[in-house]
């Protein structure tokens, strides 16, 4: 069973910077699919970003493109996503989650359903 465990978030105020962890409690290998969702209050839960571990490929949510950017670190045991200019819609419990065994050269899926390992979520609050 892959564990990830987040750190990070927090609030701030728009324009702010913010900046997310998930580590593995393991490290992995091969193309793997790891990414950051979010779900503000009332809304679905929903693909913010997303890495594939093998071909280095990703997927955002074209409302955070340009602003937010995610990375994978040598070890490959850790996906950070940096937000840079937050905007009060950023709102909302992010998770981390992934899934094993992709394609390497493929864009990540941002469909919730292929993802069965999730972080415990870490709250990202934005005010205006």
């Amino acid at each position: 069973q892959m564990q990830l465990v987040e750190s990070g978030g927090g609030s701030v105020q728009t324009g702010g910077s913010l900046r997310l962890s998930c580590a593995t409690a393991e490290k992995t290998s091969g193309s793997n699919c790891m990414g950051y969702f979010r779900q503000a209050p009332g809304k679905e839960r929903e693909a913010v970003a997303i890495i594939n571990t093998g071909g280095g490929r990703i997927y955002y949510k074209s409302s955070v493109k340009g602003r937010f950017t995610i990375s994978l670190d040598d070890a490959q045991n850790t996906v950070n996503l940096q937000m840079n200019s937050l905007e009060p819609e950023d709102t909302g419990m992010y998770y981390c989650a992934a899934f094993l065994d992709f394609h390497s050269f493929l864009i990540c899926p941002p469909g919730r359903d292929r993802y069965n390992y999730w972080g415990q979520g870490t709250q990202v609050t934005v005010s205006s």
